[in-house]
């Protein structure tokens, strides 16, 4: 770990950007006794490697995360995500190196379940969670940014291809709202327990607007909705029919929505066959679009797949009340397929309680 000086704070602030070592906005200088403050709040030896990070490879230590986690502003009671983050992100299914470096504009997005939603929090679940406002989730996000740049090396335009890059890739972090879903938590889904802590990575593409309101025949409600689902996820400009149906697709429902669907008698399996199965493009519509050898990659002779099969939709339930969801696409391209990886958060007792 390089150890820099200067003569004071405003100085200190400088020297980290002109070393490229932010993301071009303000930090707060990461201190060692700032530093030291962040590693109370997890039970790990401060030199213990937490995995390797692309696209450089280099080594996620506690301490090095920790100062990333400074540098974003986290309070040390975020700091358990960030750790869980990181650990999921170095995983090889993750694919980081090869996410990183594609031309694509995909950044990681955290999720968050579980008990460590309020107590390493709280963290936002609800109206504005995709926008400016909560503290937590602005500054987990950030951290792990920040931990890709100072350790994994990335930058744009030498190790980040990316061509127009993303505003995700300063921060995107929420939580579910698990109170607020008619469905059990996505962690549970996953085959967690209820009360684990638990963060699910994936690299995605930002938001794409999703409008459905209610209408003179609610009966029809559910299936409108599931079909306005569908043709977000099946965007013809999208990776995901592009390249055949490969990939993991963000479905962000707000709670009214998912309730028009659990009184159809849905459940969240049911969901996502649902989007499967509607989420097409016709063949001779993608003929028009796409290079010849690719609309020869799956479906039918009639239509081409967004996505194959249920388990590459995560659905999770969030934001305010009104008639817009989310989708999130991915990449679609890396080794492991871009899909969803989950770590719990070990919440060490003392979080929540110590002031620094």
């Amino acid at each position: 770990m390089t150890t820099l000086e200067a003569p004071s704070e405003a100085d200190a602030v400088e020297l980290l950007h002109a070393k490229g070592c932010t993301d071009g906005l303000p930090v707060i200088v990461p201190t060692p006794a700032r530093v030291d403050a962040m590693i109370t709040r997890v039970d790990l030896d401060p030199d213990l490697v937490l995995g390797e990070m692309g696209p450089k490879q280099g080594a996620a230590t506690v301490r090095l995360v920790a100062a990333a986690a400074v540098m974003a502003g986290c309070l040390p009671d975020h700091f358990p995500v960030v750790v869980a983050a990181v650990r999921a992100i170095c995983r090889s299914e993750f694919d980081l190196t090869e996410v990183t470096q594609t031309t694509h504009c995909v950044a990681p997005f955290i999720l968050v379940n579980g008990p460590a939603r309020e107590t390493c929090g709280p963290i936002g679940s609800g109206i504005g969670i995709m926008g400016p406002g909560d503290r937590a989730g602005a500054s987990i996000g950030r951290a792990l940014s920040l931990a890709i740049i100072n350790i994994g090396g990335r930058r744009s335009g030498v190790t980040d291809m990316a061509s127009f890059s993303s505003p995700l890739k300063f921060t995107c972090c929420f939580a579910e709202a698990e109170e607020a879903s008619p469905f059990e938590p996505y962690h549970v889904q996953q085959g967690f327990d209820p009360d684990d802590s638990v963060v699910t990575v994936v690299a995605v593409e930002g938001p794409h607007s999703l409008l459905h309101e209610h209408s003179l025949n609610p009966e029809n409600d559910a299936d409108r909705l599931i079909r306005c689902i569908s043709g977000v996820v099946a965007n013809s400009g999208s990776n995901h029919v592009y390249y055949g149906g490969i990939g993991a697709v963000v479905v962000v429902l707000n709670p009214e929505h998912a309730a028009v669907l659990v009184k159809a008698g849905y459940d969240r399996n049911q969901i996502a066959e649902e989007i499967v199965k509607h989420a097409t493009l016709p063949r001779d519509y993608a003929n028009a679009l796409y290079a010849e050898h690719l609309v020869t990659k799956g479906g039918n002779d009639e239509f081409l797949p967004a996505v194959r099969s249920p388990e590459q939709i995560m659905l999770v339930i969030a934001g305010g009340v009104g008639g817009y969801s989310m989708v999130m696409p991915s990449w679609a391209l890396a080794p492991h397929g871009n899909l969803p990886v989950s770590e719990k958060i070990d919440v060490f007792p003392s979080c929540g309680t110590l002031t620094v």
